[in-house]
């Protein structure tokens, strides 16, 4: 009898795969890191050969570890990076190019021209997405308008397009012998392709960027079962993007209840329940979940793009630190972050602002500001985009936060989350199991097949485990508060002409 789900979790920096068993603990792991691939300034790729060898070693590892024979695997659940786009011949099987990545900005033009007159909200009101570099349809017109030969075996019939979600799934169905092409509602409502109400492609925005309706993925709910893993046997049977299944993991399924995922980026979703909720504060609308028929449920979401690779940019580029956590310690050494604040628009200024034109900047230094402060600036940065998109939030819904669940690997930093609280002015929880995004998936999963209940089951299994209360006083939250956006403002408008030439240059004296 099968005891255990199976998720994977492709995501950003790596690939995982996660066996849960009945009471959403976890019972075995394997992981794997992918290359981060920088051809110029603003480019963000991934080789989406190494993500699916990866994700084979992965599956193996954990059931590995866990001791485990395919029979004891009742289902298997996808999660993944949404927004990162691979195409690739529905022939061969290989990819005509790396995989553009969510965080990557070659698109600004692109979305400019689709924007033309009508600005940036062309499409919102089919899709509810502003035209932003972000989002995967975009990708895909700069990979057919740029890779030799692209568009017209696109128009053939024989290029496919997904996120890293469909690429993996197709690819575990058999690939090029029968491999299932389809995305889940989620994935799709980050496309800029997909209509909100009717949860189908939009053929006159496809039309509009240049894309084939043949490339695009049969769009499913986030809990059926779409095909057979042809090594395991095991049905797949769940699909969410990453910030969806934290929200489905995290039992957010009543209208008003808000989580926030710190990884990469971070992603704070708003359920809206079964209303479409558009945004006038710089938020996106997207699909929450979708559990087979029943209906979709909505969400307003604020995309944050760099909170835990700011971190890695101190380790990596920087070499301020030599491990992530390391961050924490420098950080505890102050009480304040010295006047210091640390805006990382490093792909632009995604919510509330979406300013593909912005870039990070270090504001306040003064003689007195030390490596501690700039570290605690770099926490603190995290905590204040995420104000932001809560007040934006709260302007959108009518709807005051009451307390925020978290996720994700910065959740384990105490200075970071208590200063969240600190500067929301609600409690911040963390639940016993933070490896929500991974759980949502095999939740949805697990649902598909009966495994689990429903939702019930997600919100019985559901256990807190530590609870930030606000501290500070609210005259003082409200003056760094003030400094931030005045700091924000400082990174507006620095990509001209001029810039790019410069960002330009420095690539390809990179690549020398």
């Amino acid at each position: 009898m099968a005891d255990y789900v199976l998720a994977i979790d492709q995501g950003t920096t790596s690939t995982r795969a996660i066996v849960f068993t009945k009471g959403g603990t976890i019972h075995s792991v394997g992981q794997h890191e992918h290359e981060q691939i920088f051809p110029k300034a603003g480019w963000v790729e991934h080789n989406p050969v190494e993500i699916w060898d990866n994700t084979r070693e992965v599956i193996g590892q954990a059931m590995g570890k866990g001791n485990l024979s395919n029979d004891d695997i009742a289902a298997i659940g996808i999660t993944n990076q949404r927004e990162t786009a691979v195409v690739w011949d529905k022939n061969t099987g290989e990819p005509v190019y790396n995989a553009i990545v969510w965080q990557d900005t070659r698109t600004s033009k692109i979305v400019a021209e689709l924007g033309a007159d009508e600005g940036p909200d062309r499409f919102k009101a089919s899709c509810g997405l502003p035209l932003a570099t972000y989002f995967s349809g975009p990708k895909v017109k700069w990979i057919l308008d740029n890779v030799e030969g692209a568009r017209e075996r696109a128009e053939a019939g024989d290029l496919l397009f997904g996120n890293t979600d469909s690429w993996v799934l197709w690819n575990l169905t058999g690939g090029v012998d029968g491999g299932v092409h389809v995305t889940d509602v989620t994935n799709a409502s980050r496309t800029m392709l997909m209509n909100l109400e009717t949860l189908s492609w939009d053929e006159g925005i496809a039309g509009a960027m240049g894309i084939p309706m043949s490339m695009l993925p049969e769009i499913k709910s986030c809990s059926e079962v779409y095909g057979h893993s042809t090594k395991l046997g095991v049905p797949i049977a769940g699909i969410l993007g990453d910030q969806q299944a934290a929200t489905f993991g995290q039992a957010c399924f009543e209208k008003g209840m808000s989580k926030n995922t710190y990884g990469t980026g971070n992603f704070m979703l708003l359920n809206t329940g079964t209303e479409i909720v558009p945004s006038h504060n710089g938020l996106l609308t997207t699909v929450c979940y979708k559990i087979g028929d029943q209906d979709a449920v909505y969400a307003l979401e604020g995309s944050i793009a760099v909170t835990g690779s700011l971190v890695q940019w101190l380790r990596d580029n920087v070499g301020l630190i030599k491990e992530a956590p390391e961050i924490e310690t420098l950080a505890k050494e102050v009480d304040d972050n010295g006047g210091c604040y640390i805006v990382p628009a490093f792909s632009g200024l995604f919510a509330p602002y979406w300013k593909d034109d912005a870039r990070g900047a270090i504001v306040g230094l003064t003689r007195y500001v030390n490596k501690h402060h700039i570290a605690r600036a770099a926490l603190e940065s995290t905590a204040f985009q995420t104000r932001e998109v809560s007040d934006a939030m709260t302007a959108d819904s009518g709807v005051e936060l009451a307390e925020l669940r978290v996720d994700g690997g910065m959740v384990a930093n105490e200075t970071l989350m208590q200063f969240q609280a600190d500067i929301l002015g609600v409690d911040v929880v963390r639940p016993e199991v933070a490896e929500t995004t991974a759980l949502g998936a095999a939740y949805a999963a697990g649902i598909a097949v009966g495994f689990f209940s429903g939702e019930q089951d997600v919100i019985d299994n559901w256990k807190e485990g530590k609870r930030w209360s606000p501290s500070m006083d609210e005259t003082e939250r409200e003056r760094l508060f003030r400094n931030w956006k005045k700091a924000v403002t400082k990174t507006f408008d620095w990509v001209d002409d001029d810039s790019e030439a410069e960002e330009k240059s420095a690539s390809e004296d990179a690549d020398a």
